[in-house]
């Protein structure tokens, strides 16, 4: 049996979604001890623990064939952050009424790439990947309940909401969280352009 091959990167008007190079875990660690960017996570992260994200998001495409695309600026090639698809590592109740596996959209950018709606722009072509090429029947998205931000991205996809949950977090407190939904049906029919 063979499959079609998973599409290398993925572009937008403005952004490219491409794999990890050597390059990229320098700024990737930076972004991601920033206080700022990290506001509605438990913690910033090392450079060990950033370096591991990284050999974790490659383990993510190997296995699945889809992933958190590093994000890069066509127009200066500045890398600044990623978007994408991932399959989550944790297990909430709500999880257990949904299509196996679980399959969310996600991002995360650099402080001054935000209000500039790239990560709107990145994660519809992420959506169009898993509603076209990986024929998913839906998608979902996470955050804190406090992260109005990545809540108002994602409404702007079109996502609705779908649950309010405690997020488990290895050696924590659990993090009040609100999970949204986006079924394929909805995305052919739902407004917003399809790149």
């Amino acid at each position: 049996m063979t499959t079609d091959p998973v599409e290398p990167e993925l572009r937008t008007e403005r952004l490219l979604m491409r794999g990890w190079t050597d390059a990229d875990p320098e700024p990737f660690a930076a972004m991601n001890a920033d206080l700022v960017v990290m506001e509605h996570f438990p913690h910033p992260l090392s450079r060990a623990q950033s370096d591991a994200l990284v050999e974790r998001i490659n383990a993510g495409f190997a296995e699945h064939g889809f992933g958190w695309w590093a994000l890069e600026k066509l127009e200066d090639g500045r890398f600044i952050g990623f978007t994408g698809l991932s399959v989550p590592r944790f297990h909430a109740p709500w999880m257990d009424q949904r299509q196996q596996p679980v399959v969310e959209v996600g991002w995360r950018l650099v402080h001054d790439a935000w209000h500039r709606g790239y990560a709107t722009e990145a994660a519809r072509r992420a959506l169009a990947f898993a509603f076209g090429t990986l024929a998913l029947p839906e998608v979902v998205s996470f955050t804190t309940t406090t992260n109005l931000r990545s809540q108002a991205v994602m409404q702007r996809l079109g996502m609705t909401r779908l649950t309010t949950y405690q997020h488990p977090i290895d050696g924590g407190p659990p993090l009040p969280s609100v999970a949204y939904l986006l079924t394929a049906a909805d995305w052919r029919h739902g407004p917003g352009p399809r790149t």
